[in-house]
């Protein structure tokens, strides 16, 4: 699976990093890190997170990270 960040999702990570790097900077690049890792697993395995509770289709997933929740759509073939 591909992973695409939409333009709404790239602003509110640059909005959520700015905000943790105002207490601390490495721990805002922690949490970048960290979360690209995990779409990296989710890339390997797309129904790794639960269904959306947002969406009434399988193919959206929520990844719970910190706090935070994003959504995901897997392919077709999920």
């Amino acid at each position: 699976m591909k992973i695409i960040y939409e333009k709404q999702f790239r602003t509110a990570l640059k909005d959520i990093s700015t905000h943790i790097a105002r207490d601390k900077l490495s721990a805002s690049q922690s949490f970048k890190k960290e979360l690209k890792k995990r779409f990296e697993l989710i890339a390997q395995n797309p129904k790794m997170c639960r269904a959306s509770e947002y969406y009434e289709n399988d193919n959206y997933r929520d990844l719970i990270f910190m706090g935070y929740t994003a959504i995901y759509k897997g392919s077709g073939k999920l």
